[in-house]
C-alpha cells in the first residue's frame, strides 16, 4: 500500500525546534498534511516519543520512535527503533557518551519534555546540540543490536552529513536507505557521486517548525501501514541495488 511518509521531524525537546513542536501540534499538522507515518527524531535524546507515539496512536497516525544521533565525528544518522523501550536504551547509551555540559537556555535554546496531552512534564537540561562521543561504528552497530534501523541522515548537505565529512557512504555499513533533503536533486547528486545510484533514498522534511513538515510528495510501498511495514521495506537488504 501506498504510504506518505515523513521521518525525520523535531519536536520542541531539540534545542534548535520551535516551542511550538509539541505532540499534538506535531500528529494534527501531519494528518492535516495528509501523511500516514512520521517519525520524530530529536537530537540525541528521545524523551518526547513515548507522548508522541500515544499522540499518534490515538489519532490514527504511526509515530515511529526515532533520534537523529550526532556522532563524535560530528555526522548526523537517523536511528530508528521498534518501540519506545528499544530507543530508550539507546538513548541512555547515548546520554552515557554525551559531554558533561549542562544546556544554556539563554544561548542554545529551550529542550522541553512532553506527555500526550501537551503539557510540559520537564526540561532537558543535558546539552542535546553537542557531538556525542559515540562514533558512526559503534552507534550504527548498537542501534542494529537493539533491532533498529540506521539511515545516514541529509547526505545532500554541506554539514553533518557522512557524505561531505567522509566524501563517501562506507561499504561496509550495508546501509540500504540514505536520507535526503526534500528539494534534493537525485540527478545532480548522482552525476557528482556515482556510486549512489546503488541505494534507496527517503526524502524528509527535517522540520524543526510545523509549516515545515512534508506536504505528501514522498511515499513508500508498504504491506500495511505499521512500523513492522516500514522496517520490512528499509531493512530489505536486497533492496540497496536499484
Amino acid at each position: 500500500m501506498k504510504c506518505y511518509v515523513d521521518l525525520h521531524i523535531h519536536s520542541c525537546l531539540s534545542p534548535c525546534a520551535d516551542e511550538d513542536m509539541t505532540p499534538n501540534n506535531i500528529v494534527n499538522m501531519s494528518l492535516i498534511k495528509g501523511l500516514d507515518i512520521i517519525a520524530i527524531t530529536d537530537h540525541n535524546s528521545g524523551r518526547n516519543a513515548e507522548a508522541l507515539v500515544e499522540t499518534g496512536k490515538q489519532a490514527g497516525l504511526v509515530v515511529v520512535p526515532g533520534m537523529e544521533l550526532c556522532t563524535s565525528e560530528e555526522i548526523h544518522i537517523l536511528c530508528y527503533f521498534r518501540n519506545t523501550e528499544k530507543l530508550t536504551a539507546f538513548q541512555n547509551f547515548v546520554y552515557e557518551n554525551l559531554p558533561p555540559v549542562k544546556n544554556r537556555e539563554d544561548i542554545f535554546g529551550t529542550q522541553i519534555i512532553m506527555d500526550s496531552l501537551d503539557q510540559e512534564i520537564g526540561r532537558e537540561d543535558k546539552f542535546l546540540a553537542a557531538a556525542s562521543g559515540l562514533d558512526v561504528a559503534t552507534a550504527v552497530g548498537y542501534v542494529r543490536e537493539l533491532g533498529g534501523i540506521v539511515v545516514p541522515a541529509h547526505v545532500d548537505r554541506q554539514s553533518f552529513s557522512m557524505l561531505a565529512t567522509l566524501g563517501t557512504i562506507p561499504e561496509e555499513y550495508s546501509f540500504n536507505y540514505l536520507e535526503c533533503t526534500s528539494n534534493c536533486n537525485l540527478d545532480e547528486l548522482f552525476k557528482e557521486y556515482p556510486e549512489l545510484i546503488r541505494y534507496n533514498f527517503l526524502r524528509s522534511s527535517d522540520a524543526h517548525f510545523l509549516e515545515n513538515i512534508l506536504e505528501p510528495v514522498f511515499h513508500l510501498e508498504l504491506p500495511e501501514k505499521s512500523i513492522d511495514g516500514l522496517f520490512s521495506v528499509l531493512d530489505n537488504i536486497n533492496g540497496i541495488f536499484k
